[in-house]
């Protein structure tokens, strides 16, 4: 085993760049490329990690991950057949105008194995996103072996009073009345859209570190990227083993 990567935990993966939402706080942007990882390459890369090491984490995000739901389904697939504890999966809950289609897919990834959705819904979101949508799919996902919460971010701070915190939590205290519990979110980040939109609002004299940072000589977390890029390398290229084994810092 990597004497870097042993304490790795958990795997993540952007599902897909492109997106339903066109967001002024993302931190990747415009969101211009429309790349999708493979599936059947992803759900290969858990089980063989979820063999070497001790994962204790699955998380599905993007992008819009539901854009391509099979994908997201084979990857908790084979992490519930791993026996993976916690199964994750972040969506703005945006994928389709069709409720038959919402209620098709919400089915899908329950069954998957999927049991903890974080649903990204804030004034940054909501300023594209149509919140009929998002509370159809909240329905038809709210069941009792999946933990469900609104997952918003925040500018500067959770505490800040700003005209986007407050829209926030006004959106927030609407599915907070559907029973649906609020997270604590992340705050945003400033880089892409939010430093291009909302840069009047960071301090930009003073060096932010990513909140997505990993210490290179002890990686708890890996992130595979939509292109199937992983720690310098590619699993349409290698194979994750021995990404892993010879990666160094």
């Amino acid at each position: 085993m990597n004497k870097h990567l042993k304490n790795l935990n958990r795997i993540e993966f952007v599902v897909t760049m492109a997106c339903t939402g066109r967001c002024k706080h993302c931190s990747q942007g415009e969101h211009k490329n429309s790349d999708a990882i493979d599936k059947d390459l992803a759900a290969t890369a858990v089980r063989r990690i979820s063999e070497e090491y001790n994962i204790e984490s699955v998380m599905t995000f993007g992008g819009e991950p539901l854009l391509c739901c099979e994908t997201v389904c084979e990857i908790h697939k084979a992490a519930k057949e791993m026996n993976i504890p916690q199964r994750q999966l972040i969506t703005n809950g945006f994928f389709s105008r069709d409720y038959n289609k919402i209620k098709s897919v919400a089915e899908k990834i329950i069954e998957c194995g999927v049991n903890e959705i974080l649903l990204s819904v804030d004034s940054f979101h909501q300023e594209t996103i149509p919140l009929e949508h998002v509370k159809s799919f909240v329905k038809a996902v709210n069941v009792p072996n999946v933990k469900l919460q609104v997952h918003p971010a925040w500018l500067v701070s959770p505490d800040s009073e700003n005209p986007f915190n407050n829209k926030t939590r006004e959106i927030l205290a609407d599915f907070n009345k559907m029973g649906i519990e609020t997270s604590e979110g992340n705050v945003i980040f400033p880089s892409g859209n939010a430093l291009k939109y909302l840069g009047e609002y960071f301090d930009l004299s003073t060096e932010t570190k990513s909140p997505y940072w990993e210490d290179p000589t002890d990686i708890r977390a890996i992130c595979f990227s939509a292109n199937g890029d992983i720690l310098g390398s590619n699993i349409c290229k290698r194979d994750i083993i021995e990404i892993l084994d010879t990666y160094e810092p």
